[in-house]
């Protein structure tokens, strides 16, 4: 499936794959969702690429990371 928007978003408490896959199933359970793509930097910020055909409001981007475990959202990039 073909996707129009990128959303990048910084994310921190992320520290082994079990956190990465946890934040993805959250991610890609959001309504046009595509795809997510995390880089894991462990004790830092971690970068996870959203690829979606909706424009997601931050807060909703927020709650599905917190919903995912122990880790917050520090920034996003559009």
């Amino acid at each position: 499936m073909a996707f129009d928007r990128t959303i990048e978003l910084g994310v921190t408490g992320l520290t082994c794959g079990h956190c990465v896959t946890h934040v993805t199933e959250e991610l890609e359970a959001l309504d046009g969702v595509v795809n997510v793509s995390v880089t894991l930097a462990k004790g830092g910020v971690s970068k996870v690429l959203v690829y979606t055909n909706n424009d997601i409001p931050d807060e909703t981007l927020r709650e599905a990371v917190s919903e995912a475990g122990d880790y917050t959202l520090e920034s996003v990039v559009r």
